[in-house]
């Protein structure tokens, strides 16, 4: 009987009536489809007390929960239902997107590559197991498992920045220009995709086409983050030192404290025989980042010079361990070690030096960001 239908008295001797008894399913399942989620969330309660074995209860808990955004309890329903009935539909990726929507993406990914293996087409589970390997910065499965969902939906903004971000970081560099491209021919004054096509090039050894898409970003957004910096650095790596300058001085007008910026620009003033300029702007660089490798690299060149023995291995050795793969470190730890008398270790810094000549320097790259999309709710 619904209490719509009696009297007014006889409602009230209902209520009371059902206050004192054990609430059951079907009355947790009628509050929850009034909207009265708290109630029905202490209903479900109620019934997995009773009945602890109710695989259905608990993943209904979980859902009331969810909808109430109380999503660690909600995980907590989830999982029980799971160890009762691991086969019970949708309670995975219900799990999976309740552990994405507290942040934690390995959860989320151990709970959605369950639910996918249970239904390989459920595009939902595949598009959220994607963005959880996003989240978790593994970019390469990231975009393994959001270039097919992508490729369904061309008219997702979000999904295909999500992609393009995966492929560069994952160093697909073919796959992020694809994706950055497509995002330019739908909003072509877009600095932050300007900047980040242009990583992709750089990443396939076009400068001058990444110079390019980095000098549109500075004329659309001139503030845009990194964009000035981004610049600075191809010319910087074209040996256009000139150019790169004024760039990387743009940067730190936005941004003082950017530590890249001020450690390139005590790079060119190395270059160009300006000690005081450099040693001054790489310790600066140095107090607020020290794990830029040009740093300790250039500092130890510019001990060297001084002939600072002590410092100067100092400095070698922090660049060599922040990337063993860098020639220039190597030659000149064993021009130290020459200098020094250690014939032994200059001949093997010198051996590994000459072996990596001819490796290209990587580029620094940008931070990657925590994902934006926001996924539908349970099933």
């Amino acid at each position: 009987m619904r209490i719509s239908e009696v009297t007014t008295g006889v409602a009230i001797f209902v209520l009371g009536a059902c206050a004192l008894q054990a609430q059951t399913p079907a009355q947790a399942m009628a509050l929850e489809q009034q909207g009265r989620l708290p109630e029905a969330a202490h209903a479900w309660r109620e019934v997995t007390e009773r009945s602890p074995r109710d695989a259905g209860a608990f993943a209904s808990l979980g859902v009331v929960l969810s909808k109430l955004q109380k999503y660690p309890e909600a995980a907590e329903a989830y999982r029980s239902a799971l160890k009762l009935n691991p086969k019970l539909p949708n309670v995975a990726l219900n799990l999976g997107l309740a552990e994405f929507k507290q942040g934690h993406f390995p959860d989320a990914a151990s709970a959605l590559r369950a639910a996918l293996a249970a239904e390989p087409s459920n595009r939902q589970a595949r598009t959220l197991l994607g963005l959880s390997y996003y989240g978790a910065k593994n970019f390469e499965l990231a975009s393994h498992y959001l270039e097919p969902v992508a490729q369904a939906d061309p008219a997702n903004a979000e999904l295909h920045e999500a992609l393009a971000k995966s492929c560069l970081w994952a160093r697909r560099f073919s796959c992020a220009q694809d994706e950055f491209r497509r995002i330019l021919e739908h909003n072509p004054d877009s600095a932050p995709a300007h900047v980040l096509l242009g990583e992709a090039l750089d990443g396939l050894n076009r400068t001058p086409e990444a110079i390019a898409e980095f000098e549109a970003a500075v004329r659309v957004s001139p503030r845009e983050p990194n964009a000035h910096f981004g610049l600075g650095y191809l010319y910087w790596k074209s040996q256009q030192y000139e150019k790169a300058r004024p760039e990387f001085e743009a940067e730190l007008t936005f941004d003082p404290g950017h530590a890249q910026a001020l450690a390139y620009l005590g790079d060119i003033a190395w270059k160009n025989n300006q000690s005081e300029d450099a040693l001054r702007l790489l310790k600066q660089a140095e107090k607020i980042d020290t794990k830029l490798r040009i740093v300790y690299a250039d500092l130890g060149a510019i001990y060297m010079g001084q002939k600072n023995y002590k410092d100067a291995q100092a400095a070698l050795r922090r660049a060599i361990a922040l990337d063993p793969n860098q020639p220039d470190a190597h030659y000149e730890l064993g021009r130290l070690y020459r200098a020094v008398g250690n014939r032994e270790g200059a001949e093997k810094e010198l051996r590994t030096a000459r072996e990596l000549h001819n490796k290209e320097e990587v580029p620094p790259g940008l931070a990657p960001a925590q994902p934006q999309v926001n996924p539908s709710t349970e099933q």
